[in-house]
């Protein structure tokens, strides 16, 4: 089960964000939210 959530980013944030979708590896800024905190988690070996 997915839950919305709702976050403030700066405008250089939307930039990367947009950068990303743009190169077509992400289906949506919450993927690419996913994946990010994925890569944190392996990061900081949070269980």
């Amino acid at each position: 089960m997915k839950l919305r959530i709702s976050a403030t980013i700066s405008k250089e944030t939307e930039r990367i964000l947009n950068s990303l979708l743009k190169d077509g590896d992400y289906r949506n800024k919450s993927h690419i939210i996913e994946k990010a905190i994925e890569l944190l988690k392996k990061e900081r070996e949070i269980k």
